[in-house]
């Protein structure tokens, strides 16, 4: 495909879509690109995102009038634009903790010999905002920034789980009130001082970490690995290794 022009059926009913799903939409589009994929053609945001040329072609216009998305006429290839780089400034003056952990997921990637990643509880589940991948082993782990965690069977939500206080997550409050099962592993996450993901879905093991500042938990750091090369002794070391460094990041941010 050359230009920035596409013919094609509608996959959506005639009018203004929902504003819901307008943006919803948008940031499925948005969140297709990556580190490993910084530039893609439309025929491919329109393979990804299982909706019609046309559909695709629309709002990736719209996302680059808005300084969105940028394309390339040379290579008929579309990238983040320019005030995506205006945002994750505010984002990240948002959540400086996004900042003051850079130093040490770099550390935690570099004793374990995983991909580590930091999470933050957006008020109903964690959520991704910062994932270091580690690129020395045969096999390469990474989680997309912005991915939503789920709150019981990942290691980072049994942290928060742990953690947050009733007022801060009145919907955990109330599932630990109702379940016996979930009040068991919350009592072992404060005795151990960090969480496993259970089941260890697709052969992937995430050990996490508790992150305070002065009293208040704000965020979980986690490594990331695969069952068979997080397992044993290395896991038993790497257990150590997120717990360490959580609690030095902790530190850092006037935990006691």
């Amino acid at each position: 495909m050359r230009g920035d022009a596409v013919t094609g059926g509608v996959d959506e009913p005639a009018g203004d879509a929902p504003a819901i799903q307008t943006v919803q939409r948008a940031a499925t589009i948005l969140q297709a690109f990556s580190v490993e994929r910084p530039r893609l053609t439309l025929a491919e945001l329109t393979a990804d995102l299982a909706i019609s040329r046309a559909t695709a072609h629309r709002y990736a216009r719209a996302l680059r009038a808005a300084n969105l998305l940028r394309f390339d006429v040379a290579t008929a290839t579309y990238t983040l634009g320019p005030q995506v780089l205006a945002m994750e400034a505010a984002a990240r003056a948002a959540l400086p903790i996004v900042t003051a952990a850079e130093p040490y997921l770099d550390r935690l990637t570099r004793l374990t010999n995983q991909t580590s990643m930091l999470s933050v509880w957006n008020g109903e589940v964690p959520t991704v905002v910062r994932c270091m991948d580690n690129t020395s082993g045969d096999v390469r782990l990474s989680v997309r920034t912005g991915s939503p965690l789920d709150l019981l069977r990942s290691a980072q939500g049994r942290v928060f789980c742990a953690y947050l206080s009733a007022a801060e997550a009145p919907a955990v409050a109330r599932q630990l009130r109702l379940s016996a099962g979930l009040r068991v592993v919350v009592e072992q996450v404060r005795r151990d001082g960090f969480a496993a993901n259970s089941p260890e879905d697709f052969g992937v093991r995430v050990l996490a970490a508790p992150v305070f500042e002065r009293t208040q938990v704000v965020a979980a750091l986690a490594v990331l690995g695969t069952s068979t090369t997080l397992s044993g002794a290395v896991e038993a070391a790497a257990a150590d290794s997120v717990v360490l460094v959580a609690r030095e990041l902790s530190e850092a941010l006037g935990a006691g």
